[in-house]
């Protein structure tokens, strides 16, 4: 919850303010906890009027921003994917404005799809990138680009994200699940919440100078599919269909999604709880299913 968030962040520097391209699901979350904690922050999106949009940035019709450096901006956070070509949008439009705007800090929202697949074992920012699908090597080659960029970029490697609207919960509401068993698979998770309350951590703390190039943003329990939508029908007193195999299954799957079922990896958040001294608003999916169970009814009210 945001409120929760909010007693245990610390705010930007004051007079700051922060810029966020592709005010999706996480940037929208970002936003407003900047805001709630009294910071300026401004979304861009693809239309004016889509939700959460303050400015227009679409780089496929090239409706761009051109008076980014009198806004005064200090901070930046790009969510946005790589393009069709697999290049940065953001830096193939506005790299040159960037320069040109001393920025303090700059975030990338990556993917742990890098590290590829690690047969189950926990993987860390120390591991060497292995990235598999062709999005992930994408998103590897945009993490090299705005690191060419000279600009002070910190990398933030995100597993799966759900919250409130977009989680098992949400999805056994809609009826759609499928309890696809695969043992000895897992997944990394990152709820929302925590996406937001980590950014302003990094952002606090590198301000003190401390700045790792690289940190994994994920909970303490990866976690099979068939844990977590057993868990969040419990919360919604639902009973779910019978177990299918995986290898029954995935002739029924899209490629995309038969995509997340070839790579089997635990994420390690070491650095960003111990040493960087974040503590998970939700340690795990018990904890953020409960929270989406509440925020959904509270919206449905």
């Amino acid at each position: 919850m945001l409120e929760s968030l909010v007693n245990r962040s610390t705010p930007l520097p004051k007079g700051s303010k922060l810029l966020v391209l592709g005010g999706g699901f996480s940037g929208q979350h970002i936003a407003a906890l900047a805001r709630a904690l009294g910071n300026e922050a401004v979304c861009s999106r693809r239309q004016i009027n889509s939700q959460g949009a303050d400015v227009i940035f679409d780089s496929v019709n090239k409706t761009i921003p051109t008076n980014l450096k009198l806004e005064k901006f200090t901070h930046l956070l790009s969510s946005i994917p790589p393009d069709a070509d697999g290049k940065d949008p953001v830096l193939s439009c506005l790299e040159e404005q960037l320069k040109d705007m001393s920025l303090k800090w700059v975030g990338y929202l990556s993917t742990t799809g890098v590290y590829g697949d690690s047969k189950g074992k926990w993987v860390s920012e120390q591991d060497s990138p292995k990235p598999i699908q062709l999005r992930s090597k994408r998103r590897l080659s945009c993490e090299e680009a705005w690191q060419q960029t000279g600009l002070p970029i910190q990398i933030l490697r995100l597993p799966g994200i759900y919250g409130p609207g977009r989680s098992a919960i949400t999805s056994i509401c809609k009826g759609n699940v499928r309890m696809v068993d695969k043992p000895g698979q897992v997944f990394s998770r990152i709820h929302v919440d925590d996406i937001a309350g980590a950014t302003m951590h990094l952002i606090s703390l590198a301000e003190k100078g401390q700045k790792p190039l690289i940190v994994n943003i994920a909970d303490n329990v990866p976690a099979s599919n068939i844990d977590v939508l057993r868990f969040a029908g419990k919360l919604l007193d639902k009973s779910l269909p019978p177990l299918e195999p995986f290898e029954i299954a995935k002739s029924k799957m899209n490629p995309m999604a038969l995509s997340f079922w070839q790579e089997n990896r635990r994420i390690k958040n070491r650095l960003l709880c111990e040493e960087l001294g974040y503590q998970l608003l939700h340690p795990d999916y018990k904890s953020g299913l409960k929270d989406c169970f509440k925020e959904d009814l509270n919206l449905k009210k």
